[in-house]
């Protein structure tokens, strides 16, 4: 309530990925290999509690699978052990892992967004094989409670009219995450959902 909604901005999305030495290919073998043996598979997040984290164990729970955590000081620590073996697979960010991916160094099975991403053409949604799953992290842009309509479609109309241009959508995608610009309607409406 302290907030008045202007535009969602972005989303950035991770990708659920394994090290090539695991037989799988694609999300439904995972789930079928980590429920032929529970306890056996182990995943890499950068710390307890992190976004990577809590997107592991939504799919820990909505797959019905036992894998371990294995928690790690960052992100990068956690992509190097899934590089070195130590781990089987990790949930990371689309920008951080697809050089990995590229040079066949990792297996990226899917990306954890509802719809595909243009950051990972050609790449399923987890929510393919488990309905329903969904991990991304929004950013958003606000003003103070009360701001006046007139100043906050204004701003809208700027932001959305600034996020269009080609050259900050290349940015963005750059950078890891895709550009969303919204109503603020839109914005209010996923606050509520989230």
């Amino acid at each position: 309530k302290d907030f008045s909604p202007i535009s969602l901005i972005s989303r950035q999305v991770n990708v659920l990925a394994v090290h090539p030495s695991l037989p799988v290919m694609s999300v439904k073998e995972l789930v079928a290999l980590a429920k032929a043996k529970p306890g056996a598979l182990n995943y890499g997040s950068g710390s307890i509690g992190a976004p990577a984290h809590l997107a592991a164990e939504l799919f820990r729970s909505m797959a019905g699978v036992n894998i371990l955590h294995v928690p790690y000081k960052s992100a990068p620590a956690a992509l190097t052990a899934l590089l070195g073996g130590e781990v089987q697979m990790t949930i990371t960010d689309a920008g951080i892992i697809a050089p990995h991916v590229q040079s066949g160094k990792l297996r990226a099975l899917a990306v954890t967004s509802a719809e595909p991403s243009a950051l990972t053409p050609g790449l399923p949604t987890v929510a393919a094989s488990l309905p329903g799953y969904e991990s991304t992290a929004i950013i958003a842009l606000f003003a103070t409670a009360k701001t006046p309509a007139t100043i906050i479609n204004r701003l809208n109309q700027e932001i959305v009219r600034f996020l269009n241009r080609a050259d900050v959508k290349e940015q963005y995608l750059t950078a890891g995450a895709e550009v969303v610009g919204s109503s603020p309607e839109q914005l209010a409406t996923t606050m509520t959902s989230e």
